[in-house]
């Protein structure tokens, strides 16, 4: 275990002193614009609210508060007594050295869910994860980078900056429905406000979470996904990209909180740009340094890589009958991951049928009449649009052989701020009709298609230049991977020409609400302690 000799370290609010078992924190009388401790008043009130705060987590480390007694025996400073946690078990020092902390972030994901069922919310902390004051938190942070930038000559590109800013607030603004149904659900709480793997100690009855953000309340008003990102962040940051996403999905089964992988992975890029920001004033208070500026920029990459990865995208995967489209859509969204649409399933539960019921019928006749076709390609592009509102990528498998059935999916993605991907599938005319001859003898596929309707829907497509042209006649895991190289290729190019017209108006309506509302945002953001 630790050796317990005295030491001391200093923050910029306080100092710590470090003698046998206890630590004890004294607050330095400064004022540092986000925080006033000039007063003993003052002093003694932040530790008392640094007690009551970090025993939500951690009752057993914050002992109490003892006044500081002078020469004529009456207080005249005040102190927050806590036990002293060994260095050797901080989750971070666990991490640099490579140790399995597996069972460690278990114990700490139940501890998080537990405090954050039970932790406080109302009207005016549930405001804090509102769409616009989410906007604000971004348009702050990147602000301070850009004029940061200037002060230390660029530690970080403009076209970084740039691209943050674009991919932050064109989520946000196609994310609308998400937002506000985590609000209407009680998931912004009042919550720890700087997971940190410095302030976890990993002890063997089980892990004890310090320092939690106290010196402004709103600080620590956000949804319990952005509170737990900053731990996954700061593990990726520390190397463990693995332990970031192991901590996530343990918090899912214990809190039960299903949500998007998009909105972990834009909280997680969210609380790396606000690490940069604190690294790069560091790096200015120090004439720019350059640890701190190289920090800077890899916080800034790490943000912008999961931006990348919270984009939502919507595929489209069409073609012939026979031309495995189902198979490739079905796989493509395990890969992405993505829910899939069926026009197959989705046109026989309109139609009052069991999905595996048959209903064979000649070309546009039965439930294959063009009314009831375009009535199932409204349905799934209305279900495409909510799914991708909610953060949730979307895979719809149809033959999409007219036009305008595709105009819908299209709208659907840009009312959305979604990327949009359109495949087509294509093979040998001789493998598709051996395909179609021999649907017989597999009674578990959807579909009702016979060779003579293929050859009708085939003949009579419509001509697909946006779509990107799958081979799906030889290997399926090949078909697959040329999809998903396409996915990935056309987001990055649809994506580079449509975003900034989307963040263009996000940003006007952000500016015209704030000269007209000098209240609005009260959500700040955090500066460094």
């Amino acid at each position: 275990m630790s050796d317990w000799g005295a030491t001391v370290r200093e923050t910029h609010s306080a100092v710590v002193l470090l003698m046998g078992e206890h630590a004890y924190k004294i607050k330095k009388p400064v004022d540092l614009g986000f925080l006033d401790f000039t007063t003993r008043a003052s002093r003694e009130h932040a530790c008392h609210r640094e007690l009551v705060l970090n025993r939500r987590m951690a009752a057993d480390v914050y002992e109490g508060v003892a006044d500081v007694l002078g020469p004529d025996g009456r207080p005249c400073e005040h102190v927050l007594v806590m036990r002293r946690m060994p260095d050797e078990l901080r989750l971070s020092t666990l991490v640099d050295q490579g140790v399995d902390v597996t069972a460690a972030l278990r114990h700490l994901a139940r501890d998080l869910a537990a405090f954050h069922a039970t932790a406080r919310t109302n009207s005016e902390i549930s405001a804090c994860g509102a769409p616009d004051a989410l906007r604000k938190r971004w348009l702050d942070n990147v602000g301070a980078l850009r004029r940061l930038g200037v002060t230390l000559n660029t530690p970080v590109e403009p076209w970084m900056t740039d691209r943050i800013e674009l991919l932050a607030l064109r989520y946000l603004a196609g994310r609308e429905p998400l937002l506000h149904s985590r609000m209407a659900a009680r998931h912004v709480r009042d919550g720890h406000g700087d997971l940190l793997a410095d302030d976890i100690f990993c002890l063997p009855d089980g892990p004890r979470t310090l320092d939690c953000l106290d010196f402004d309340d709103r600080l620590r008003w956000m949804d319990v996904v952005d509170d737990v990102a900053s731990l996954a962040m700061d593990l990726e940051r520390l190397g463990s990209p693995a332990a970031a996403m192991t901590l996530l999905r343990f918090y899912e089964e214990f809190s039960g909180d299903r949500q998007p992988r998009s909105l972990q992975h834009h909280y997680i890029a969210y609380r790396a740009v606000m690490r940069a920001k604190v690294a790069a004033i560091r790096a200015a208070e120090r004439g720019g340094g350059d640890d701190e500026s190289a920090e800077t920029r890899r916080l800034c990459a790490i943000g912008l890589d999961h931006l990348e990865k919270a984009k939502v995208r919507l595929v489209l995967v069409g073609g012939s009958p026979a031309s495995g489209k189902t198979t490739l859509a079905e796989a493509l969204g395990a890969a992405m991951p993505a829910a899939v649409l069926s026009s197959d399933r989705a046109r026989k539960e309109l139609s009052g049928m069991s999905p595996k019921e048959h209903a064979p019928a000649a070309f546009q006749q039965g439930i294959y009449r063009p009314e009831t076709t375009g009535e199932t390609y409204a349905w799934l592009a209305d279900h495409a649009h909510a799914m991708l509102a909610m953060g949730e990528n979307v895979v719809v498998d149809a033959s999409f052989a007219a036009d305008v059935l595709r105009v819908p999916f299209r709208k659907a993605s840009a009312d959305s701020n979604a990327d949009l991907v359109e495949l087509c599938c294509r093979l040998p005319d001789a493998v598709r009709e051996a395909r179609l001859t021999s649907r017989a003898a597999f009674p578990d596929d959807l579909s009702d298609a016979d060779l003579a309707v293929g050859r009708e829907l085939h003949a009579l497509a419509d001509p697909w230049p946006e779509a990107v042209e799958v081979p799906t006649g030889g290997s399926g895991a090949n078909a697959v991977r040329s999809a998903l190289l396409s996915v990935e290729g056309a987001a990055r190019s649809q994506s580079t020409r449509t975003e900034s017209s989307h963040v263009d108006a996000g940003l006007e309506s952000h500016r015209a609400q704030r000269r007209t509302d000098p209240s609005w945002g009260a959500c700040r953001t955090s500066p460094p302690r």
